[in-house]
């Protein structure tokens, strides 16, 4: 159930909800709470998130809404994580954490908002289904980096296992993502982020043995050593992991593109040079290159 419209704007303010889309939320409350379709979508939503609340990849699909419903449509997965959120909020108290990490590890829904606005100029979100990680207790913000509850696949698995490392496929890891908006991918950030996930995940998950931290990310891909001094914080981030090879990839172009200027869509010749990193992800792709999300590993 969606808290009533006057509590409505303190609860989107504690998920960083970005104030010029509060006024919005709000005032489509009424509309979607009297639809009777679109109720029974949203508690359908709503079921399907929180579930199987705690359980690694068990969330529904989130699909995209046809455009003709407009703000409602855009907003919608916005309601339905609002509508989760004393779910989560109780399965993070059940497992004693923190209120300052829940608060931070759910306002990242602001963040993504953000996010579609700088991509899309206007609100939603573009890829619900990620932000369903946070409002199903799977992924956790500790510090500057996220980390997420997984296992490990056959090729992480195989990789660690010939590098002498205890851990299997299947056996528990933290999936570690980097986010937008947060500051310097600093060293010493990433040391504390790392330090507060081992304590974190060996308190609140001790069933859950994590031994092993993975990460796929264009951030990895190894052609960026090309264009970024050996002191820089992308590639010192780099150089903690163990990377695996694998299959020849498929150029994934349009990520970094995105997250480094807010638009996969922008065209090559467009983007700006203003940065040692626009620099390198610009100019690769005007030479004809292209680049890659890499894959790593290091054990904790």
């Amino acid at each position: 159930m969606l808290p009533p419209a006057d509590e409505l704007p303190d609860v989107l303010l504690d998920l960083a909800v970005p104030h010029e889309d509060i006024n919005d939320l709000v005032a489509l409350r009424g509309r979607l709470m009297g639809d009777p379709e679109a109720r029974w979508l949203l508690d359908r939503m709503v079921d399907g998130t929180v579930r199987d609340m705690g359980k690694i990849d068990a969330g529904p699909e989130y699909p995209p809404l046809p455009a003709e419903t407009g703000a409602l449509g855009a907003f919608f997965y916005v309601y339905v994580f609002v509508a989760a959120l004393p779910h989560v909020r109780a399965y993070h108290r059940s497992r004693g954490i923190p209120d300052d990490i829940s608060r931070r590890t759910l306002a990242d829904l602001g963040r993504h908002m953000a996010v579609h606005r700088r991509a899309r100029g206007g609100p939603g979100l573009l890829h619900p289904g990620w932000n369903s990680l946070h409002f199903r207790g799977e992924l956790y913000q500790l510090g500057r980096l996220q980390f997420q509850r997984s296992v490990l696949g056959e090729r992480m698995g195989a990789a660690a296992a010939r590098a002498g490392h205890p851990a299997r496929r299947g056996d528990p890891c933290l999936d570690l993502h980097i986010t937008d908006f947060r500051g310097p991918l600093s060293p010493e950030a990433c040391d504390r982020s790392i330090s507060l996930a081992r304590e974190f995940f060996a308190r609140h998950f001790p069933e859950e043995p994590y031994e092993t931290a993975m990460c796929y990310s264009w951030l990895l891909d190894p052609q960026l050593k090309r264009y970024l001094p050996a002191e820089s914080n992308i590639v010192r981030f780099q150089e903690r992991f163990r990377l695996v090879e694998g299959d020849e990839p498929e150029p994934d172009d349009g990520t970094p593109v995105a997250f480094v200027f807010g638009d996969r869509d922008r065209p090559v010749a467009e983007l700006p040079r203003r940065t040692k990193v626009e620099r390198a992800v610009g100019d690769h792709l005007r030479a004809g290159g292209h680049w890659y999300g890499g894959r790593g590993w290091f054990p904790l």
